[in-house]
């Protein structure tokens, strides 16, 4: 497992900005930030066993090492929208632990992830909350304008225009907001996700062990935030139940034991809402 060196929380450090950054554009900032690569990042999804492991009503479900939440495929996507609570975490049964809540376009089944979000992590026993930006394989970037606490109301967009991807985060519960364009090579616009994740290393090795979160709450009916989660492609513009059987939701397990770490609900009512349940580091 990482040493984790980096303490996001009431410690002031700098890091050497990541080579793989090169590759990423800069574009408008809307909000101060201090480019800080994270020593995790957020990698496009990991399968486990057999893939779809089985279909429920028009959702395919399938096991992943590092991804719990809901997706939608199709062709040419140039939005996805979500919002969720910010969790808290118990760093007391999972010291020494990590876990990611974010929006993003691609990572469903290419290389590439176009994504923004929030940790809550687990400083050894000492809780850690912050906002992040990634245009995967280059480095996570810490947000260290839009500050996170725990029941704060995220809200996060990730469009795609010309040839730039532009992510954009809120606080919700504060006002303050960011946001950061880049071109990523290499970007099929084939996925829209809503996720909880066991984020991962910077050389894209072992996934790290998953904070108890409890549960955490995405979309319009738990934020009051309208217009999430939903997500716009070449053909269809709504809600994560508009993508019809091209709906997909992915459970967390643990890549040795096949145990279920974090686990999605069904979807609510109108199409638009969910929780995940952490079950196991």
């Amino acid at each position: 497992m990482l040493s984790k060196g980096l303490q996001i929380s009431g410690i002031s450090f700098m890091l050497a900005i990541s080579p793989a950054l090169a590759q990423v554009s800069s574009g408008p900032v809307a909000a101060p930030s201090t480019a800080v690569v994270t020593p995790r990042q957020h990698a496009p999804r990991r399968v486990y066993g057999l893939v779809p492991e089985h279909v429920e009503g028009n959702v395919t479900v399938s096991d992943s090492t590092n991804w719990s939440g809901y997706a939608v495929t199709g062709s040419s996507f140039t939005t996805a929208k979500a919002s969720w609570t910010v969790p808290t975490v118990n760093c007391t049964t999972t010291p020494n632990t990590y876990s990611s809540f974010w929006v993003g376009l691609d990572g469903w089944t290419s290389s590439t992830v176009e994504q923004t979000g929030t940790d809550s992590d687990c400083d050894g026993k000492s809780p850690s909350y912050y906002a992040w930006y990634e245009f995967y394989p280059a480095g996570s970037v810490l947000i260290s304008s839009v500050a996170v606490s725990p029941g704060n109301h995220i809200s996060a967009t990730v469009s795609y225009s010309g040839s730039e991807f532009t992510t954009t985060i809120t606080n919700e519960t504060t006002g303050k907001s960011f946001s950061k364009s880049g071109k990523v090579s290499g970007a099929k616009r084939s996925s829209a996700e809503w996720i909880a994740e066991a984020p991962c290393c910077t050389n894209a090795g072992g996934i790290l062990p998953l904070s108890d979160f409890g549960t955490v709450d995405f979309g319009d009916d738990y934020t009051g935030v309208t217009g999430t989660n939903d997500a716009t492609d070449s053909s269809v513009s709504g809600a994560i139940s508009a993508f019809g059987t091209a709906v997909n939701e992915a459970i967390m397990v643990n890549g040795s034991t096949g145990a279920d770490e974090a686990v999605p609900s069904s979807l609510s009512s109108d199409g638009t809402s969910f929780t995940v349940k952490w079950d196991s580091e």
